[in-house]
């Protein structure tokens, strides 16, 4: 058994001077760095398939996929490989200045060819960057441009929702529906604006079914446009599971009437797939498993399989066709296209077609994580196990008959995310909310040894809160 990876008992000398150095210069993302610094950072060395290795020797399997992105699993060489020979090749060369290479070439035409037509709208060009969130700036842009050239200048405002996560930047925060994140930083800037998140479990009213709220939430949407004016609403952006957020996974009926929305008062749908696509919910692209008609499709994370950054924005015909005959777009990266990136998000679509991924999630792996996920609701502290492709949640709660939930000052969630750590699983605290979303090269045996870890992860969170008689009165 591994000794506890979450709190070291006595950390190597060459640990404690990795931890003196992060603190003393290395400013993490969304964290507390006190805090961090009288505990000191985890130090990863080393990965390979489904598990990475700290500073300590403590092996943790790896059910967040890096940060949802390591979807073909660690130690691919082949795709080492392919950075190595581009790199010595063409390291980089720019997009501007009417120049390309042929790895941003192909990829953008392997991009288009892999995300399917829908009702006829497909996909032509594709606009690269080097993360979601500057993907998500990217449509700010892109969208408004839209509307500008359409002779509707007054059509800007774009809607998304509450808990929804777009990235970090300015505008990309402000499309996110974070209240941490907009409180730092005067945001969100204005035309953006935000309707509730369809989570059937904190919004449902009394003996609503699902299907029934999925279509009153959708019809939020609806009377924001109406409150806003249709003929000031750009576009509607949402993940087609919120994953940040605490993988929120909307009814059935959710995105049918969504679609019929934007239809109806002719605004523009922002996909974001961040998250989601290249097999995450068990197809290329997760508009495909909702059956939406996307406008454009933000894609990021596990277009590489996370090995390098590089992210983008799928554009469908009539969009483009609009951009490109309004003269220049005034907008870009020095890194977009960047020929490395696209080189190894190349071999890795090819590694992902190759051992059929995203079909093993849809059809085999998908369906016994659902199968194996739903057996941890037998547990006290679970009152809700949901999945969708390899993205899942639970909901820890105080009474299970009930589903009331713990204080939230008692931070249940990341007592038992330490308690994941101490058990060699990495699982990812929302509240009181587990969420996992393992790599996609996990066969079903990986699965059984990650739900033991998380059954025994759940086992030391409900003694620690007997012990402290946090429990609902008489639950033993």
């Amino acid at each position: 058994m591994n000794a506890p990876a979450d709190r070291f008992p006595s950390p190597s000398a060459h640990t404690r001077a990795l931890q003196a150095l992060d603190s003393a210069h290395f400013l993490h993302p969304f964290t507390d760095h006190q805090a961090l610094a009288a505990k000191g950072a985890r130090v990863i060395t080393r990965a390979e398939g489904i598990y990475v290795w700290d500073s300590e020797g403590h092996r943790i399997l790896d059910g967040m996929s890096g940060l949802w992105c390591v979807n073909a699993g660690y130690g691919r060489r082949e795709l080492a490989e392919a950075a190595y020979r581009q790199m010595l090749e063409l390291p980089f060369y720019n997009a501007f200045f009417q120049t390309t290479t042929e790895p941003a070439v192909r990829l953008a035409q392997r991009l288009t060819a892999l995300a399917p037509p829908v009702n006829g709208r497909r996909f032509s060009h594709v606009f690269f960057t080097s993360s979601g969130s500057e993907a998500n700036d990217t449509n700010v842009r892109l969208v408004r441009r839209y509307w500008d050239l359409m002779g509707q200048p007054q059509r800007k405002v774009i809607i998304s929702r509450w808990n929804a996560y777009h990235g970090s930047t300015v505008a990309a925060a402000s499309l996110g529906g974070m209240a941490g994140m907009h409180a730092q930083g005067d945001l969100p800037i204005p035309g953006i604006v935000h309707i509730e998140q369809p989570y059937y479990w904190q919004h449902r009213r009394s003996d609503e079914t699902p299907a029934a709220f999925g279509l009153r939430a959708a019809r939020w949407l609806e009377e924001k446009i109406l409150e806003v004016g249709p003929e000031r609403v750009a576009a509607f952006i949402a993940e087609p599971v919120q994953g940040a957020g605490g993988v929120i996974i909307p009814p059935e009926t959710y995105w049918p009437e969504v679609q019929r929305i934007v239809d109806k008062y002719g605004i523009l749908l922002i996909s974001d797939e961040v998250i989601c696509a290249f097999g995450r919910l068990g197809h290329w692209f997760a508009y495909e498993r909702f059956g939406t008609q996307p406008d454009l499709v933000t894609f990021a994370k596990a277009v590489t399989s996370g090995y390098i950054p590089l992210g983008g924005v799928l554009v469908n015909e009539r969009v483009a066709r609009v951009l490109i005959e309004g003269g220049e777009f005034t907008h870009g990266y020095t890194y977009s296209g960047h020929p490395v990136a696209c080189a190894v998000a190349l071999a890795n679509l090819d590694l992902m077609a190759r051992e059929h991924l995203p079909e093993r999630v849809r059809h085999d792996t998908g369906p016994y994580l659902a199968q194996r996920f739903a057996e941890l609701t037998d547990h006290p502290l679970v009152g809700v196990a949901e999945t969708c492709g390899f993205v899942a949640g639970l909901i820890l709660v105080r009474d299970k008959a009930t589903l009331a939930p713990f204080p939230e000052e008692w931070a249940v969630g990341m007592t038992c995310r330490a308690h994941c750590f101490d058990t060699g699983v990495v699982m990812r605290a929302v509240g009181d909310r587990m969420i996992i979303a393992p790599p996609l090269v996990m066969t079903r045996a990986d699965i059984d040894d990650m739900i033991a870890l998380i059954r025994r992860a759940l086992d030391a969170t409900w003694a620690d809160l007997r012990q402290q008689g946090k429990t609902a009165p008489g639950v033993s």
